[in-house]
């Protein structure tokens, strides 16, 4: 997933509080001070999203996202304005933003913003991929169907949707917390054993017997699928 953000903002000290912010959470950030600038840099297709500003010079921030969709740049926008009544939200919307925020803002606002922004684009990419495989074990997403070096898996609704989850990830930890918002949709944590039971479950199930196990604890963290130790 691409941690790259480019802020169009011709106010120097904000350009300055948005960059600092992102960067201190690992974004790379390009930045633009007026809107023809940003919209020759909105042309590179790498970036995760843009923060545009509404009241932009040479080009209003309106235009440039216009003029952006009408190029078929699709890259997502989150606009940021002085203008904050539903009327001018409405506009932006219109035009194309993916998300419209007043000014003053709270930088952690904008950052929750880009994220949810960042996992409607994941899950829409997911949307289209029929499977997933890590070394002998393969999960068909459209017939549901699991196997290890070839044997049929059979994994109750909750353990296939953990599982689904850490073979999206593979290589990497997934945390509890992304766990309990993508398995189980709890925006908090219930103070329960859940995840462990489910792990042991699923470890049972895909790893007993094995050489080579693929579902390891990154104690402390989390967990991870992944055909290296």
């Amino acid at each position: 997933m691409s941690k790259k953000i480019l802020v169009v903002e011709d106010d120097l000290t904000t350009a300055d509080y948005i960059a600092g912010g992102l960067e201190e959470n690992g974004f790379v950030v390009d930045r633009a001070t007026d809107g023809r600038d940003g919209l020759f840099h909105a042309t590179d297709s790498n970036y995760a999203a843009i923060v545009l500003d509404r009241m932009l010079p040479g080009m209003d921030g309106l235009s440039v996202l216009c003029a952006m969709r009408a190029a078929g740049i699709q890259t997502p926008v989150i606009v940021l304005s002085a203008l904050g009544s539903a009327d001018e939200r409405v506009k932006g919307l219109k035009a194309g933003s993916d998300d419209y925020l007043p000014k003053p803002f709270a930088f952690s606002e904008l950052l929750a913003r880009i994220e949810a922004l960042q996992r409607r684009g994941a899950a829409s990419a997911r949307s289209v991929e029929t499977s997933q495989t890590c070394a002998d074990l393969a999960m068909d997403l459209l017939t549901r169907r699991v196997e290890r070096d070839g044997k049929r898996v059979d994994l109750q609704p909750r353990e296939f949707k953990l599982l689904e989850v850490l073979l999206r990830h593979q290589g990497q930890v997934v945390t509890r917390t992304m766990m309990l918002e993508e398995v189980w949709d709890y925006h908090f944590d219930p103070g329960t054993n859940v995840i462990d039971v489910h792990i042991s479950r699923l470890r049972k199930k895909i790893d007993e017997g094995k050489e080579r196990p693929l579902l390891h604890t990154v104690r402390g963290v989390g967990y991870m699928v992944s055909e290296h130790a």
